[in-house]
Order: C-alpha cells, then structure tokens, then sequence
C-alpha cells in the first residue's frame, strides 16, 4: 500500500514588533537662556547642546511651568502643573511628605508599566524615605536627594547608588555622563527612559583646573567658573549621544532638553554668572528669565531637524509626548496638562498651536501667556530689587520680549480677559503643601 502524505505549507511570515523608541530626558540646572551658541552665546562653547539643537528642533518660545526647581521638575515628571498637587515651592526641609506627592504617578511609572527600563542619573530634588527615586518608578538611580550639591569630591552631602552611599572621585558632571553612559550599556537590548538630570551649572560654583584653563581669557571669575561648568555638562551630553550613535540607537531616541528655569541673575547681581538677554527677570520671579528656558526636541526621521518652532508650549509637553512616542494611550482620568508635540512639531495637527494659554502661580506671584499677550504680576523683591509685589503689568511679546513697556492702562479688555481666563485656571489649583521657602 502506498500512502501520499501531503504537507501544505501556508506562507510563514514572522514580522518582529517594531521597537519602542528610548526616551532620554535632559535637564540643565538654572541655566542662562543666553548661555547656549543655539542661543548666539559667543565666549561658552557648547557644540554639543548646539549639535541637539541642530539635530531637531528648537523651540524658540519654550516655557518651564514655574521658577523654582524642584517644582518644574515635578511638572516635568509628572505632565502637570505642580499647582495642581501642592507642589508650589522647593521642599524646605525634610520629612517623609517633603516632595513630590504620593498621589502623583510619574512619567517613569507609565513607562516602566509599558516594558521599559528607567533611570535618573543626577538631581532628584523631589524627596527622600517612601518619596525616593526607586519607589517612584525609577528602576535605577545614581545621584543626590537634595536640592544642591558639590561638585568636588569628599565636599557636602552624599552621592548615592540606588540606597548605597558611594565613593565617587570624579568632578560630579563628569560621572553623571559616565553614569548615563553606563545606564544606555546596560540596557542597550530593551527600549529605555533615562532621565539625566544635571545640577550644573546651579552654585556652589566649582569646576576643573583642565576647565578654568580653557576659559581664562573671561575675566570675571565667577562667568569664567560658569563657563567651565557649562563646558563640562556639554561634554557629558556628548557622551552621551556619543554612545546612542555608537550603538546606533540614536534615531530611535527621543531626546528632548531644557533647563529647570532662567538664571539667577537677580537684577544684574552676580549669582552663578548666567545671563538670560533678552529676557527680563531671574530665576525666582514669573517674568521671561525666570520660565522661558532653553528647550529642543529631537527624535531623528520623526520629528524635522535644523527647524524652530515659535508657538508656545510647556515642559509638560515633553511628558506626553513621550507617552505617545511609546504608544501609551494617555487616559483623560490622569488630568495630564501636557500635549504630544509631535504632531505640532510635523505639522500633521489641525490646531494652529498646542496651548490656547499657558500659566503660572508662584506664592503671590502669576502670569498668563495668551497669544503674544502676557499678564504678569511678579515681586521685585525675589528678582533682587525692592518694594512690594507689583500690580499686574501687560506686556505683548511679539514686540517686546523684554517686557519693557507695561500696556495695561492702554488695554483694560485685555487684562480683563487674561485674568478671567487665569482665574478659571487657578480654581482647579490647591493650596501649597510647604511654605515658599528661601533654600533652591
């Protein structure tokens, strides 16, 4: 007996899942807004920061949603203003509830939820004890708890690996590359979030002799200083995108830059030697210097390179568009106050601008941008000079960035209109959970 055995063979296609893109968060610390060569700075060098700039795109009108550290940084990992939460000013001491609420789920949560692997490498400045890194949703963390720290070794408070105190000898800058340089290494196989969060160039102001050599010819020690710690971050973040390239991750890397808020130039008076021209105000006030802050956007064949973008838009826009890179539908219960830039960025959106208004609250300090138009009402006092807080002042920034001239006896409507529309902000806001203390 003969027997025909007959296979048939369908066609046996496997398509493997396209890999979710790595998500890379940088942060500057207190930063000038004229301290980038993006930004025309022409005796701080930074080809590295100019190269991301270069490399996507660079959002000219790009706002940080409050002038104090530790609460943009809240913002940030959170995709909400941080006046939603009580998060108004830096932590002022410590304290199991000193920091970033519990309440709140970060943006490193979501995406660990989605697969990736997550880590900070640097400044966390958001709490200690049950509010610490690891627990909010960072798989690994190298850096400090606190607010500031030294950049010279055995000078202040520790330098910690996960919960383990370290003994590091390198200038702080530098390690905080190698480190993200390591944390790419590790988990080169699987999409990651690193977020590298530098606390250059805020004081003390310390820097390598290598550095200082480098920038004698700057006269003023302290910019001289600053330049140094400048130069020191943009050789950190060339690693960094050094080691993407080299293991040609880099075009699947959404990368997205800002500082944390303007530099404390307090009216001229020297604090880290930052300069934020054109911008009037400081670090501390809700006036340009202290909110509009260097900010580029780069995810290579997604997102156009060598382009500016002038609409406003938020840090909190960084959140969701990360979300939305790694395919994570945002779910209208989180209340996020961010939106994917992406399609704004690629012209793809049929809305002309990612935000009606943007706005902020700072203790008896607020503003609201709407349009060119921008209400403020800030405090001479946090911006180095004298006096009480200022009655609200309007100013149109498409003819004068520096908020020079003050329009509001001239257009009553307007402030009108800005206020109510603040107004109606601030009553889903709560109160602050810690005072408006002195420590940044």
């Amino acid at each position: 007996m003969r027997f025909t055995l007959c296979l048939l063979f369908a066609p046996l296609t496997v398509i493997a899942a396209e890999r979710k893109p790595n998500v890379l968060f940088i942060v500057g610390d207190d930063m000038g807004y004229a301290d980038v060569g993006a930004h025309g700075c022409k005796d701080i060098p930074t080809p590295n920061l100019d190269a991301l700039a270069k490399a996507g795109t660079r959002c000219t009108n790009g706002y940080v949603t409050g002038p104090y550290c530790s609460p943009t940084r809240a913002g940030l990992l959170t995709g909400r203003y941080q006046t939603r939460f009580g998060h108004e000013f830096n932590p002022g001491g410590k304290g199991p509830e000193m920091g970033l609420p519990i309440t709140e789920v970060t943006v490193a949560d979501r995406l660990k939820s989605a697969g990736y692997a997550t880590g900070l490498v640097g400044k966390w400045h958001l709490g200690e004890g049950k509010l610490h890194p690891q627990k909010r949703g960072f798989d690994d963390f190298f850096g400090f708890l606190g607010g500031a720290h030294p950049y010279i070794v055995g000078k202040g408070a520790p330098i910690f690996r996960g919960t383990a105190v370290v003994d590091e000898k390198e200038y702080l800058t530098d390690a905080f590359g190698r480190e993200a340089v390591s944390f790419i290494d590790k988990h080169k196989e699987k999409p990651f979030f690193l977020y590298l969060a530098f606390n250059a160039v805020h004081t003390p102001m310390q820097a390598t002799d290598a550095r200082l050599k480098k920038f004698e010819s700057i006269k003023d020690n302290t910019r001289r200083t600053y330049a140094a710690m400048m130069s020191a971050m943009d050789d950190a973040i060339g690693k960094v995108i050094d080691k993407l390239r080299s293991e040609k991750l880099e075009e699947n890397t959404l990368i997205c830059f800002i500082s944390d808020n303007g530099g404390p130039t307090m009216q001229g008076v020297t604090i880290n030697g930052s300069i934020n021209t054109p911008l009037r105000g400081s670090k501390r006030t809700t006036l340009e210097g202290g909110v509009r802050v260097p900010y580029f956007v780069v995810w290579k064949n997604k997102f156009p390179a060598g382009k500016t973008y002038d609409k406003p838009l938020i840090q909190l826009d960084l959140t969701a568009t990360a979300l939305s890179a790694a395919g994570i539908d945002v779910k209208p219960e989180w209340k996020l106050d961010g939106v994917d830039l992406g399609p704004f960025l690629t012209g793809e959106s049929s809305r002309s601008q990612p935000h009606d208004a943007l706005y902020w609250r700072f203790g008896n300090q607020m503003a609201i941008r709407l349009g060119d138009w921008k209400l403020v009402k800030y405090d001479p006092v946090a911006d180095g000079g004298k006096g009480q807080p200022s009655d609200a002042k309007l100013y149109n920034l498409a003819d004068d960035i520096g908020e020079k001239t003050d329009l509001a006896a001239k257009n009553p409507e307007k402030v009108k209109e800005l206020k109510a529309a603040w107004d109606k902000w601030n009553k889903d806001n709560v109160p602050p959970l810690w005072g408006g203390g002195k420590k940044n």
